[in-house]
């Protein structure tokens, strides 16, 4: 057994041993729109939201495919779950090795930190550091973040914005939590928006933007669009698997209208099963082998191609398309079952969707990543 696999095999033992823990809370989670404290706090204790952290922070920087293989079991049991903790290791993971200068304010194991790009908020010079301003949206896990990291641009002096990013990490009681999640999928994921109004910010604690930290963290190796697309798919291939988790559940008990045989032995749903079985393993197969051979290729120090960095999108893009489908494909054999409420598989199959939604893996990259394979270059996300 080599060390990586070992190193998986760890991790993903704590994952599943928390997954009882988070499909007993997926209901609450739905209704309150955002993770319970006690599933966020057992993500904590176990150390999983620090699975691609610098080790200065006491971070395991484990190889992408661990921290997939991690996501997916999680997501497994409640997609909502799997992406807070799927967020929530990308912020450790890309955010941390820019936090030489304050990582006291992370130092505890059990702190949780949120971030978000979707917004570009201000970050005024006055005395005694930067008057913050702005507000972020989609921060998924917003509340239960002691931390949140905030994507600005410095205002100095002379009142000109610098064209370079940064980020302001301000501690909790700095942060305002707005109420904007109102949505059908991944409600539970809990990505409303964050405001802060004329917070001082030390000199210390305005730090360089994503994955362009100076911290030691084999992270950073990998490039920053490459590595923003790995987890999300780890987020989709767990939804799917929990799809057809739910839909044998479902099959051994379920007698469709009209028929005196259980569902699962009608040869349509049987064969539907084996489709979504084939397409998932598939695409899963693809993507973790791809990503495996850019691992080794980005930590022995070498470049990657063009052609594998536009391999790793398209493999990415498909995984997610194919975990769509999967769910999907088993949603057609249980009839309107998959819409009824309380059913699992009606959550999952809202769920799943969103994933595919996320700009890092949306269909819309496909021109740019034909042109890449084609010997024309990197363009737009995958240039990253």
């Amino acid at each position: 057994m080599t060390s990586s696999t070992t190193e998986a095999t760890e991790w993903l033992s704590r994952a599943e041993s928390l997954q009882d823990l988070v499909r007993e809370h997926a209901d609450e989670s739905e209704k309150e729109r955002h993770l319970p404290r006690r599933v966020a706090q057992s993500f904590a204790k176990n150390e999983l939201y620090r699975l691609g952290a610098p080790t200065l922070v006491s971070g395991a920087d484990a190889r992408p495919t661990t921290q997939m293989r991690v996501i997916e079991a999680i997501s497994r049991a409640d997609g909502s779950a799997g992406w807070n903790l799927m967020i929530g290791i990308e912020t450790f993971a890309l955010v941390a090795p820019s936090m030489a200068s304050c990582r006291d304010i992370v130092a505890d194991p059990m702190k949780i930190m949120a971030s978000s790009t979707a917004a570009v908020g201000r970050a005024e010079r006055c005395e005694g550091g930067w008057l913050v301003n702005g507000q972020w949206q989609f921060v998924s896990g917003a509340h239960n973040a002691d931390v949140f990291g905030a994507t600005v641009r410095k205002i100095d002096d002379d009142a000109t914005p610098t064209e370079a990013l940064f980020y302001a990490i301000l501690p909790k009681g700095q942060f305002e939590i707005v109420d904007s999640w109102h949505v059908s999928g991944l409600r539970g994921s809990g990505s409303h928006d964050i405001r802060i109004e004329n917070q001082l910010v030390a000199d210390s604690h305005i730090v360089a933007t994503l994955g362009r930290g100076s911290m030691q963290s084999n992270q950073l190796k990998l490039p920053l669009g490459v590595r923003l697309t790995c987890n999300k798919v780890g987020v989709a291939l767990g939804i799917a698997r929990g799809g057809i988790d739910a839909f044998i559940k479902l099959a051994e008990t379920k007698s469709p209208r009209a028929s005196n045989r259980a569902l699962n032995e009608r040869p349509y749903a049987q064969r539907q099963l084996a489709k979504a079985e084939a397409r998932l393993r598939t695409v899963r197969a693809a993507v973790y082998e791809h990503t495996e051979h850019i691992t080794e290729v980005c930590y022995a120090d070498k470049t990657l191609s063009d052609h594998d960095i536009a391999l790793a999108h398209l493999l990415a893009i498909e995984a997610t398309a194919g975990c769509v489908d999967v769910v999907e494909t088993v949603c057609e054999a249980a009839g309107t079952s998959a819409n009824a409420l309380g059913q699992p598989l009606e959550r999952i199959a809202r769920d799943v969707r969103v994933v595919r939604q996320h700009a890092t893996v949306a269909p819309h990259h496909i021109d740019d990543i034909g042109r890449a394979l084609m010997g024309k270059g990197l363009h737009g996300f995958l240039s990253l």
